[in-house]
């Protein structure tokens, strides 16, 4: 394997460790689940220097398209904890303000100009950069935004720089961006785009509005999977209840903010304290205390086993398979016409959720992988041997990790393969066969509306 170089993405200016910390910097990865360090690699916050997997390759092989599925970068809470104020996080972006990123001044006056784009229908009435300096709930930071410019230059340097992916006349053509109607969802695409082809020709970009959060297109319509969902769901409920310390817990933060227990718990406090922990802001307090970094653990804590029962129990397997079948027969489609030949759409770029990421890699088998941090990256490549150049292969990446060999349909072949990759086919069968065995189905829509025996 011949291994590319990756040039670490500096950031200029003060050192980040001057700043008043409510979390430890830690360097090593420490044995144990440990919530504070989990929810730190969560924040996602740009301080490191990033080594990145991505476009290594042998030398005789050829890149010919990327598929890029991310989650949009840090934002503000999608929940307030009732009767505390909100956390005081401005969302207007300041070059001069930590952290920032060498473009983030020419990224706001390119954003400015973005009138000749194409966008679909509500699209094209979203902000296409946050201004608010109180955020508005769900709302993209600056640091949601210096997240994605440096996932596009990191990008860039690969697949342009080494690999020469698109040419400097690339075509929109060559272009497939697909988005949710969120703006934070359309400001992360936008601002990975930009890092990735500098100052492109707004009149190039075609911005297609997805309105599910699973990209299932036209194919949404699934009775089993919303039967699996609500069994998940059931499995998440009772797992909650039999948990006595995340019980006290929420009692203990249901007085110190004054209202019922089940209020709390219905207000989802971990998305909001995520927020104040990502941002170094203090927790709450009311007249009656504080909630404190006790209370954020046990919570924390409790959304890492959850996890791990989640793995175990396959109910979200399930759901998972029959969430991401359309999204991931769209990306087999479109690997197999240009491993054909077609000359289209060679760079993909969807912008989503974590309930997208998450789906995905469980139904790919992906099993190994954290939760979806802020601005996390999955990476399909598509590549073509140059020794016996109708022979295509794939390689599939998580935030900068190569998981190919950790998917359910290509184990196997790396224990009888010299090759660092796994064919084309593999991922083809499976997409269009194997995915529904576990259903006793031939067919996405069989498996779709099949009972489970």
């Amino acid at each position: 394997v011949h291994l590319i170089p990756v040039n670490p993405i500096r950031e200029d200016g003060l050192n980040p460790k001057s700043r008043k910390r409510i979390m430890p910097d830690l360097l090593t990865e420490p044995p144990a689940i440990d919530p504070i360090y989990e929810a730190y690699v969560y924040c996602n916050i740009p301080t490191v220097a990033e080594r990145s997997m991505e476009g290594h390759a042998p030398h005789y092989f050829k890149l010919v398209s990327v598929q890029v599925l991310v989650r949009h970068g840090d934002r503000y809470p999608l929940y307030a904890i009732p009767k505390t104020k909100r956390p005081d996080i401005d969302c207007t972006l300041l070059p001069s303000r930590k952290p920032s990123h060498p473009q983030l001044e020419a990224f706001i006056k390119h954003m400015s100009k973005g009138s000749g784009a194409q966008m679909d229908g509500a699209l094209s009435n979203l902000p296409r950069y946050p201004s608010h300096s109180l955020c508005e709930m769900g709302e993209l930071t600056q640091t949601g935004v210096v997240q994605h410019l440096r996932n596009g230059q990191l990008l860039r340097e690969i697949y342009i720089n080494k690999h020469k992916l698109l040419q400097s006349d690339w075509t929109a053509k060559q272009l497939y961006l697909e988005t949710t109607g969120k703006s934070r969802t359309l400001q992360s695409a936008l601002a990975l785009l930009y890092t990735f082809l500098p100052d492109f020709e707004w009149k190039k970009i075609n911005m297609r509005h997805q309105w599910s959060t699973i990209f299932c297109s036209g194919s949404c319509d699934c009775p089993m999977r919303n039967h699996y969902l609500e069994e998940e769901q059931r499995r998440q409920y009772s797992l909650r209840v039999k948990n006595n310390d995340l019980e006290k817990i929420y009692v203990d933060m249901a007085k110190i903010v004054g209202i019922p227990t089940r209020q709390l718990r219905a207000s989802n406090p971990i998305d909001s304290l995520l927020c104040y922990f990502c941002h170094n802001v203090s927790f709450p307090c009311t007249q009656n205390g504080c909630i404190g970094m006790e209370h954020f653990k046990v919570i924390k804590r409790h959304q890492l086993e959850d996890e791990r029962e989640r793995q175990e129990k396959k109910l979200y397997f399930l759901y998972a398979l029959l969430a991401t079948h359309p999204l991931l027969n769209q990306t087999v489609n479109r690997l197999q016409r240009i491993a054909e030949g077609k000359k289209d759409e060679v760079f993909v770029l969807y912008s989503a959720h974590d309930v997208t990421l998450s789906p995905v890699l469980s139904a790919l088998g992906i099993t190994e992988a954290r939760f979806p941090r802020f601005a996390a990256r999955l990476v399909f490549e598509l590549w073509q041997d140059g020794k016996r150049p109708k022979e295509h292969f794939i390689r599939i990446l998580y935030n900068g990790a190569d998981v190919t060999f950790q998917t359910s349909f290509c184990k196997d072949y790396y224990k009888r393969s010299s090759k660092p990759m796994c064919p084309l086919e593999k991922f083809v069968n499976f997409v269009k066969r194997d995915m529904f065995l576990v259903f006793n189905s031939t067919s996405y829509y069989d498996a779709c509306r099949r009972r489970p025996l």
